[in-house]
């Protein structure tokens, strides 16, 4: 049987909360924004490359949505003892190039595995609370803007890529 992503209930949240409500609020409907725009989908469908000349796909985008969580969240700002997602020898593009069908849940499952730990990290810490960055502070606060920006412009290849594998657009 052909494993498919599941329907997902994008979630809501208060809209004139203050930052330290909006902002993880934010984030988690980019998130479940992106998940949206996976439901129904096979995994053959996911690894299909759709928008030529470029070779991005939804599993690609899967898997370096993980990968970034865990970067960010747990190898940057909690400095986690833990190594990297995709081995680095392999090429700092590794996430999107070994795209495999038949592991598309196993992606999947990582990618929300990765929220869950990236929130747990992050949960009840001050948006003022900052690690280092090479060489520079870095904010909770910058963390979240610079997470919603990420899952914001893959939302946008999402909506691209999904409209030439099945015609869906929006959402």
């Amino acid at each position: 049987m052909t494993w498919t992503a599941p329907e997902v209930t994008r979630p809501s949240g208060d809209t004139a909360a203050d930052e330290q409500v909006l902002l993880p609020s934010l984030l988690n409907w980019h998130r479940g924004t992106f998940l949206h725009k996976l439901a129904g989908l096979t995994g053959e469908q996911l690894a299909q490359a759709s928008v030529p000349p470029s070779n991005l796909t939804l599993l690609g985008l899967v898997r370096h949505l993980a990968k970034v969580e865990r970067i960010w969240f747990r190898l940057h700002y909690t400095a986690q003892d833990i190594g990297p997602l995709y081995d680095p020898a392999l090429g700092k593009d590794h996430d999107f190039e070994a795209i495999d069908a038949a592991k598309a849940e196993e992606a999947y499952d990582i990618l929300l595995e990765e929220i869950r730990l990236a929130d747990e990290a992050a949960a009840g810490r001050p948006l003022d609370d900052t690690f280092d960055v090479g060489g520079k502070p870095f904010s909770l606060r910058m963390l979240y803007i610079h997470m919603i920006g990420e899952y914001a412009r893959h939302n946008g290849h999402a909506d691209l890529i999904r409209e030439r594998v099945d015609g869906r657009t929006g959402a």
